[in-house]
């Protein structure tokens, strides 16, 4: 520790109070509420100021940190925290990321934490300036990082919007019924669309189109039912149900690894690559991903591989589909409900119905949205990268090994 970093507590530095039973939520309301997960709504009162730190008290998120740079409500499943003594608040939020917070929980059975307990727990900070200027240079990386989520949920809603206008709602067929140009849509794209429809299973579709489902776009290839293989600190790449996100992307920040033996056991039935997508059977059933352009790995238990066919060249389309609100709805059809967990069985995957256009307007919403999907994948590299700059940065930084001005030349360029 550098010798003009001073030994204190957290409680000299924060000041701790638990959250209340949250107010009755309101979509539209100004304030954020925030349990121990993180933000779960919004509502029209707020008990806490801005730059609140919020600690998960209580269960499986006990040591969770959030942080709210405006007023918001904090429930009482968790503890809110302000700098006190013009302590920077942001620099505390990542003094409080290296503590492990939740190594410091009381409790045999239900993990807990009191403001008594993070009150007591010991560290050692910098003078104030030098707080600033950690969270200026971490808070630059986050920053960039919430901007490309941000960039990226904007790029989905925008394919998810396209997909819904063209494959759900019918919405060019419906213009051109009614005698109205296509909104948004030209020339060109708007002639692929015929302007009347026809009855099928499904209720109305476009004239020409027809009712089809996944198993008629796509093969479904179930997973290894097998001993899930020794997990490797290096070695081949081996999918879990973590690296499965809500987006449509693969997390690819936190692979496992295992043998070649295991790799070629694992991917015996099928070695997901480049336009794949897999989808959960289990607890978060339906959620999708679909594999980047570059990767190759094998599928861990509890998921499913969905191949495009050959004659079926549209990985846009089918990431979009099966992300869709259409789908959610023929997902939850097909779901087993369980005692424990529902589940999405592999046989029934085929089974999931869409209205399948030809293949002139599947072509062209390849045309536009693949360079979207392109763009989140980059991004979500990009988010990555910085991630782990940060993560590389926060230990030496809060433990003074690296001061600040030894990384300020090279901070603008990372994040650029």
């Amino acid at each position: 520790m550098p010798s003009e970093w001073r030994n204190t507590t957290l409680g000299a530095l924060l000041s701790f109070a638990n959250g209340k039973t949250s107010p009755e939520r309101d979509e539209h309301g100004k304030y954020e509420v925030f349990g121990s997960n993180g933000s779960i709504g919004r509502a029209n009162t707020t008990n806490a100021p801005g730059n609140t730190i919020i600690v998960g008290r209580v269960g499986s998120y006990c040591g969770s940190l959030h942080y709210s740079p405006g007023s918001c409500w904090v429930t009482d499943n968790a503890i809110r925290a302000t700098a006190i003594d013009g302590n920077d608040p942001r620099f505390l939020l990542y003094l409080l990321q290296t503590l492990n917070l939740n190594n410091w929980r009381s409790g045999s059975g239900q993990p807990l934490l009191n403001q008594s307990i993070l009150s007591s727990i010991p560290t050692a900070v910098p003078g104030v300036l030098e707080q600033r200027g950690i969270a200026s240079a971490l808070g630059a990386l986050d920053d960039k990082i919430a901007l490309l989520r941000a960039t990226n949920a904007t790029l989905e809603a925008i394919a998810q919007a396209l997909f819904k206008s063209w494959f759900v709602d019918f919405d060019p067929v419906r213009a051109k019924a009614e005698g109205r140009d296509p909104e948004g849509v030209p020339p060109e794209v708007s002639d692929l669309f015929p302007s009347e429809f026809q009855d099928s299973a499904l209720g109305e579709i476009p004239k020409g189109w027809r009712v089809g489902s996944v198993g008629v776009i796509a093969d479904v290839i179930d997973c290894l039912h097998a001993k899930k293989p020794e997990l490797l600190p290096t070695g081949k790449p081996f999918l879990q149900l973590s690296n499965i996100r809500d987006d449509g992307l693969l997390d690819l920040a936190d692979v496992s690894a295992i043998s070649e033996a295991d790799y070629t056991k694992w991917t015996s039935r099928i070695e997901v690559s480049q336009g794949d997508c897999v989808i959960t059977n289990v607890g978060r059933v339906g959620a999708v991903s679909q594999i980047p352009p570059g990767f190759r790995g094998a599928m861990g238990r509890n998921m499913t591989a969905i191949r495009p066919k050959p004659d079926f060249p549209y990985p846009t389309y089918l990431v979009e589909l099966l992300q869709s609100t259409w789908m959610r709805g023929e997902i939850e059809r097909l779901t087993d409900v369980g005692t424990i967990l529902n589940a999405l069985n592999v046989k029934s995957i085929p089974l999931l119905r869409c209205a399948l256009s030809p293949h002139t307007v599947l072509n062209a919403f390849e045309d536009l949205c693949r360079p979207l999907r392109a763009s989140m994948e980059h991004n979500l590299r990009r988010a990555d990268a910085l991630a782990g700059l940060r993560d590389t940065l926060l230990p030496r930084l809060m433990s003074g090994k690296l001061r600040i001005p030894e990384i300020q030349e090279n901070m603008e360029e990372a994040t650029a």
